[in-house]
C-alpha cells in the first residue's frame, strides 16, 4: 500500500469534516441507520422473513440501487433459488460458524443472483469490525493506493481474496484512527474510501492507459469467464427492457448462451441471440448461431469473444451465417458496458423519479 497516498486522503478526509460537518454527519448518519436496521436481524428472525418482508429487506441495500422494479428482481431471486433455500443459505453466510472463506465461497456457488457486492454489504452490517464492502469501488480505491493483486473477474472474488481485503481495510482503519478519528470500524472504511479516495481514482484511472487484462490461465477460470459474460449479458439486456434469460432453447438441437426478447405488441416478439466464446474451438458457437438464424423471430445473431477469436469467428462463420444478421462483440466491452449501464441506472435511481410500488 502506498502510505503515502493513504496519509494525504486522511489528512484531507478529516480536515473537509471539520469543515462541513453537517454535510458529514448526515451521510454517517444514513450508514449508522442502515447498520442498526441490518443488526435488528437474527438467525432466527432471517429464517421466519416471508417473502415481502424479505423484499424490504434486500431493497435497502445499495447494491440494488442499480434496479428500479426491485420487486423483479427479489422475485427472480425467490425463483432461480426457492425462498426457503434462499434464507437457509443466507443465514449460513451472515451467521454461521465456519471460517467466512468458506461460508463466501460456498454462497456464492450455491445460490445464483447475489454477488460478491451484496453479501460483502450483507456482512458489513452484520459485523462491521469484521468485513468489509467488496465491490467495484473498493477495487479501484485500492488500485489508486497501490494495492497490487485486485481481482477484475467475478470468478476471482474469492473467499481467500475477501480475507485479503479485509485485513487491508483494518489496516485503513488503524490508520484513520491513529490521525484522531473515533470508532472507525469498516462500514466507515467504506465511507473514507467512497467519499475520499474514490474521486482521486477515477481520475486516475481517467488519465491512465487501460492495461489488457490477464488471461484465464486454467479450464476452470475459462469457464468461469465464460459465464460471468454470459450473466452480463443477461443484465444488460434486464437493464434496457428487455426480457432477458440465459440457456435457452431457441429452436431444435440449439441451447443459446443468452437471448434478449421485446414482445411488440399482440404481433410477435423480436428476439436477440448471444454465443459466447471464451477458449477452445468455435465450431460449436457457429453451429449454434446458425440453427437460431431459423428462427424466424430472431433479428441478429451475435458472437462475443476477445478480439482475436472473433476475426476467427467472421472468417470461418463466412458463407454458413448470414452475413446480415450476424454480429460480433467483444468481450471486455461487454464487462465495459455492464459497469456504465450500471453507474447510470445507479443515478438515475438515486432521483427515485419513479415510486417503487408502480
Amino acid at each position: 500500500m502506498n502510505v503515502q497516498k493513504l496519509d494525504v486522503a486522511i489528512s484531507a478526509f478529516l480536515k473537509n469534516q471539520k469543515s462541513n460537518a453537517a454535510y458529514y454527519e448526515d451521510h454517517w448518519a444514513e450508514r449508522r441507520e442502515r447498520k442498526l436496521y441490518y443488526q435488528s436481524f437474527t438467525k432466527d428472525k432471517l429464517l421466519s422473513m416471508t417473502e415481502d418482508e424479505f423484499l424490504e429487506y434486500v431493497s435497502k441495500l445499495w447494491s440494488m440501487l442499480i434496479w428500479g422494479n426491485k420487486k423483479y428482481v427479489v422475485d427472480k431471486l425467490i425463483a432461480d433459488n426457492g425462498f426457503l433455500a434462499l434464507k437457509k443459505q443466507l443465514a449460513e453466510l451472515l451467521y454461521g460458524t465456519s471460517p467466512i472463506e468458506k461460508r463466501w465461497d460456498l454462497f456464492l456457488k450455491s445460490v445464483k443472483g447475489m454477488g460478491p457486492a451484496t453479501i460483502s454489504e450483507l456482512l458489513t452490517y452484520a459485523n462491521p469490525q469484521e468485513y468489509v464492502i467488496f465491490n467495484k469501488t473498493t477495487i479501484l480505491c485500492f488500485g489508486y493506493l497501490d494495492i497490487p493483486d485486485m481481482p477484475k473477474y467475478n470468478y476471482q472474488y474469492t473467499g481467500k481474496k475477501y480475507i485479503e481485503v479485509c485485513t487491508i481495510a483494518k489496516g485503513i482503519a488503524q490508520e484513520l484512527k491513529k490521525s484522531g478519528a473515533e470508532n472507525y470500524d469498516l462500514l466507515a472504511v467504506d465511507y473514507f474510501l467512497w467519499d475520499e479516495i474514490l474521486p482521486l481514482a477515477e481520475k486516475k484511472s481517467a488519465e491512465t492507459p487501460v492495461s489488457e487484462p490477464k488471461e484465464p490461465t486454467t479450464v476452470s477460470d475459462s469457464k468461469s469467464l465464460h459465464d460471468e459474460i454470459k450473466e452480463k449479458l443477461v443484465a444488460i439486456g434486464e437493464l434496457l427492457g428487455f426480457d432477458s434469460r440465459s440457456e435457452v432453447k431457441i429452436t431444435a438441437g440449439a441451447v443459446v448462451d443468452a437471448v434478449w426478447e421485446a414482445k411488440i405488441g399482440n404481433m410477435g416478439k423480436a428476439i436477440y441471440v448471444f454465443e459466447v466464446q471464451s477458449k477452445g474451438s468455435i465450431d460449436s458457437l457457429i453451429l449454434n448461431l446458425k440453427k437460431a438464424q431459423s428462427n424466424a423471430a430472431v433479428q441478429a445473431v451475435v458472437a462475443v469473444a476477445d478480439e482475436e477469436q472473433l476475426a476467427k469467428i467472421i472468417r470461418e462463420s463466412a458463407g454458413v451465417i448470414d452475413e446480415n444478421s450476424l454480429r460480433t462483440w467483444d468481450s471486455e466491452d461487454v464487462l465495459a458496458v455492464y459497469d456504465s449501464l450500471v453507474r447510470a441506472h445507479e443515478s438515475i435511481n438515486k432521483l427515485a423519479l419513479v415510486p417503487e410500488s408502480f
